[in-house]
Protein backbone atom coordinates (compact mmCIF):
# COMPACT_ATOMS: atom_id res chain seq x y z
CA UNK A 1 0.00 0.00 0.00
CA UNK A 2 1.57 3.54 -1.24
CA UNK A 3 2.19 6.59 1.48
CA UNK A 4 -1.06 8.24 -0.78
CA UNK A 5 -3.37 4.99 -0.09
CA UNK A 6 -2.94 4.85 3.36
CA UNK A 7 -3.12 8.80 4.00
CA UNK A 8 -6.43 8.71 2.07
CA UNK A 9 -7.73 5.77 4.17
CA UNK A 10 -6.57 7.47 7.74
CA UNK A 11 -8.52 10.72 5.94
CA UNK A 12 -11.52 8.46 5.39
CA UNK A 13 -11.64 7.14 9.06
CA UNK A 14 -10.67 10.69 10.26
CA UNK A 15 -14.12 12.08 8.18
CA UNK A 16 -15.83 9.11 9.33
CA UNK A 17 -15.09 9.74 13.00
CA UNK A 18 -16.01 13.46 12.83
CA UNK A 19 -19.12 12.89 11.00
CA UNK A 20 -19.75 10.61 14.84
CA UNK A 21 -18.48 13.63 16.95
CA UNK A 22 -21.04 15.66 15.15
CA UNK A 23 -23.70 13.59 15.65
CA UNK A 24 -22.86 13.00 19.33
CA UNK A 25 -22.57 16.48 19.31
CA UNK A 26 -26.39 17.09 18.30
CA UNK A 27 -27.61 14.51 20.84
CA UNK A 28 -25.68 15.79 23.82
CA UNK A 29 -27.00 19.78 22.88
CA UNK A 30 -30.59 18.17 22.34
CA UNK A 31 -30.20 16.29 26.10
CA UNK A 32 -28.71 19.30 27.30
CA UNK A 33 -31.72 21.75 26.10
CA UNK A 34 -33.88 19.06 28.01
CA UNK A 35 -31.98 18.99 31.14
CA UNK A 36 -32.31 22.72 31.16
CA UNK A 37 -35.88 23.14 30.64
CA UNK A 38 -36.55 20.60 33.18
CA UNK A 39 -34.23 22.29 35.42
CA UNK A 40 -35.94 25.67 35.13
CA UNK A 41 -39.11 23.86 35.75
CA UNK A 42 -38.24 22.08 38.78
CA UNK A 43 -36.95 25.46 40.10
CA UNK A 44 -40.36 27.56 39.25
CA UNK A 45 -42.17 24.47 40.98
CA UNK A 46 -39.80 24.58 44.05
CA UNK A 47 -40.58 28.67 44.22
CA UNK A 48 -43.97 28.25 43.79
CA UNK A 49 -43.98 25.57 46.71
CA UNK A 50 -41.97 28.05 48.75
CA UNK A 51 -44.40 30.24 48.76
CA UNK A 52 -47.14 28.36 49.75
CA UNK A 53 -45.50 27.29 52.39
CA UNK A 54 -44.52 30.61 53.67
CA UNK A 55 -48.20 31.40 52.93
CA UNK A 56 -49.15 28.64 54.96
CA UNK A 57 -46.51 29.87 57.84
CA UNK A 58 -48.09 33.22 58.43
CA UNK A 59 -50.98 31.75 59.25
CA UNK A 60 -49.71 29.51 61.98
CA UNK A 61 -50.36 31.53 65.12
CA UNK A 62 -46.75 33.08 66.40
CA UNK A 63 -46.76 31.04 69.72
CA UNK A 64 -48.79 28.33 71.98
CA UNK A 65 -50.13 30.96 74.26
CA UNK A 66 -51.67 32.87 71.10
CA UNK A 67 -52.87 29.47 70.29
CA UNK A 68 -55.03 28.55 73.39
CA UNK A 69 -56.47 32.00 72.91
CA UNK A 70 -57.63 31.71 69.60
CA UNK A 71 -59.21 28.40 70.51
CA UNK A 72 -60.28 29.61 73.53
CA UNK A 73 -62.38 32.83 71.81
CA UNK A 74 -63.58 29.76 69.10
CA UNK A 75 -65.20 28.17 71.93
CA UNK A 76 -67.09 30.82 72.84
Amino acid sequence: MSKIDELAERVERLLLRHEEVVRTNALLEQQLAQVTTERDSLKSRLNAARGRIDALLERLPADKSEATTDSGDAAR
